[in-house]
């Protein structure tokens, strides 16, 4: 039977008993609204952990005053009903109160990661995940933590964070999950309508051209960066805020690719901002 716990003091508690008995625990942090994507990490947790636990918080520290904090999809019946399907032994759902008190005022601030990409649109936005999820592991204090590549500059800074703070967690990343034709699973596609749908599917299409330009014999960034920009010129909805082709785990701008890069995307579809990304791999 899976567990609901909202008190931040009580988890900590359950959380050291279970070390006490020597068992592994595994965190998945997440802000609800579940899909498939957010199963596989759960799934990938249990396998690797004696004991499963799946945050639930739509942390409002992350989202910025024009941002979708308000409107963004909850359903936690229907969460707790997939994570009981999946067997998962505790689910933490804290009360914003109860993670940011009235006089709050400590943050935790990534500085090179984080300033370009989603970063360079969104400040503050780092800040607030890395606050939010450096509280989760004080709290959870898991052997491992899950977070998808789909989010991939949200797991490196993590991972960047984890190695700097020395948080004694095992960062485990995990593999983006998609619908049948290439959509990325993200809880936020639940706002697009069905013409909408239709042309966020420019995000995966433009990722695999990149990649078969790039085995073609096309290396150099700025060509494959316009060639992607070019496939969005003619949609009527889909408008990119940034096409980016990075270093792989520095995230600094690249002239060619040598052996890998990043290829991230952020889109507007209608009111909808999308992202998504993957690794290039060069064929040489």
């Amino acid at each position: 039977m899976t567990v609901i716990i909202t008190d931040p003091r009580v988890l900590s508690r359950k959380m050291e008993e279970e070390r006490e008995r020597g068992k592994s625990i595994g965190l998945v942090p997440t802000m609800g609204y579940l899909h498939e994507g957010h199963l596989s990490l759960v799934g990938q947790c249990r396998k690797e952990n004696d004991c499963t636990v799946v945050s639930i918080f739509v942390n409002p520290t992350q989202f910025g005053p024009s941002e979708d904090l308000q409107s963004y999809p909850r359903n936690f019946q229907g969460d707790v009903t997939l994570l009981e399907r999946e067997r998962v032994d505790l689910v933490f759902a804290p009360k914003p109160e109860d993670m940011y008190g009235e006089d709050f005022s400590v943050f935790v601030e990534e500085e090179s990661l984080s300033k370009n990409l989603c970063g360079a649109s969104r400040p503050g936005h780092f800040r607030g995940v890395c606050t939010v999820v450096l509280k989760l592991f004080n709290i959870a204090r898991p052997h491992r933590a899950y977070f998808g590549q789909k989010d991939y500059q949200q797991l490196k800074v993590i991972q960047r964070m984890v190695r700097d703070l020395n948080v004694p967690v095992e960062i485990r990343p995990c593999p983006i999950v998609r619908d049948p034709d290439g959509l990325a699973k993200s809880s936020r596609n639940s706002y697009l309508s069905d013409g909408e749908r239709s042309e966020a599917l420019l995000l995966s299409t433009s990722l695999k051209a990149a990649q078969e330009a790039l085995e073609g014999g096309e290396n150099r960034v700025p060509a494959l960066r316009e060639m992607v920009l070019q496939r969005f010129e003619k949609s009527p909805l889909a408008t990119p805020e940034y096409v980016e082709i990075r270093h792989p785990e520095t995230l600094e701008s690249l002239e060619t690719v040598e052996k890998t890069a990043l290829l991230a995307l952020a889109v507007r579809v209608g009111k909808t901002r999308l992202i998504d990304n993957c690794i290039l791999e060069s064929p040489r």
